[in-house]
């Protein structure tokens, strides 16, 4: 008895430590997919964009807030107010963490993971960030009085989700980058990014631009002539805004640094530049000695030494 009652002791002890080895695993899997997660959002990341918005701050990965930009943008371009903008961007995150994914449930794809097969349109037309937005807003649109309804509800409304709740845990994010992105709140938005490499051609950032943000008029001016950073420093490109446009064609040209290769942003005395910072903050807006109005000024980083 002595025996058999030895080998339960040392089988319980084995399950015990089954278990427990179990917990760990599990304990560390979800530690991970939290970290995940927070990871996709990127709120630790050195290199990033933050809004900030009535002492609320969040931040998104460079391409996050590229995407965010362009969907925001597009909303005041078709005359929706910012509400629909955060409608979006929290329909976007939880849909595909803001990226413009080909892959999805079933044949859902896309940053609002639209399907073909229920009418969105074609593969290649919802890979489209502009097409899928403007395809979003267009179902939007028709709900009476989304602009008044909870966001979680416009957004579920619009998408027939199988987890009707899901956008409403996105709504703080949405909201405060709606309202930078859309200009609503001024110098709200900044990033930290590393430094640049050369420039894009000034006629691909011109056509970026009023993809996302319709005719504004644009030109290219001679160096540091907007208060840039001298001869040196490459091209500058002014665009002519009012007061509504002006901080979102500033933000929107600050989420675009990176891909676009812009050193430094300035519109209504203050100017964003890129390389104020030490590589894990950005000083955001500081004020300029310019007295232009009604611009926002753009130049671009000189090419990379040879």
């Amino acid at each position: 008895m002595r025996n058999k009652g030895a080998m339960r002791s040392k089988g319980v002890v084995r399950w015990l430590t089954v278990l427990v080895i179990a917990a760990i695993l599990l304990i560390g899997g979800g530690v991970w997919l939290s970290a995940s997660l927070r990871g996709a959002l990127a709120p630790g990341l050195s290199f990033g964009c933050t809004a900030a918005v009535n002492g609320t701050q969040h931040k998104l990965a460079l391409d996050q807030s590229e995407n965010a930009t362009l969907i925001s943008a597009l909303s005041l371009q078709r005359g929706m107010p910012a509400r629909a903008a955060s409608i979006a961007l929290a329909t976007a995150l939880q849909e595909s963490k803001l990226r413009n994914i080909d892959y999805g449930d079933l044949d859902s794809i896309g940053l609002f993971q639209q399907r073909p097969s229920q009418g969105w349109g074609t593969v290649e037309q919802i890979m489209d960030p502009v097409y899928s937005a403007h395809a979003f807003y267009d179902v939007l649109a028709q709900l009476p009085d989304y602009a008044n309804l909870p966001i979680n509800d416009a957004a579920q409304l619009v998408q027939r989700s199988g987890y009707p709740q899901a956008y409403a845990q996105h709504e703080a994010l949405s909201r405060v980058f709606a309202s930078a992105l859309t200009g609503q709140t001024p110098h709200a938005f900044s990033c930290t990014l590393p430094a640049s490499e050369g420039h894009s051609a000034p006629e691909t950032i011109m056509a970026a631009a009023q993809t996302a943000m319709g005719e504004l008029p644009m030109e290219t001016v001679d160096d540091g002539a907007e208060g840039g950073a001298g001869a040196d420093a490459g091209v500058a490109l002014v665009f002519e805004v009012s007061e509504t446009t002006g901080w979102m064609a500033a933000h929107w040209a600050v989420a675009h640094a990176q891909q676009f290769g812009i050193e430094r942003v300035s519109h209504a005395g203050l100017v964003w530049d890129r390389n104020a910072n030490d590589g894990t903050a950005n000083v955001g807006w500081q004020a300029t000695e310019s007295t232009v109005t009604g611009q926002v000024s753009i130049t671009l980083a000189a090419p990379a030494a040879k």
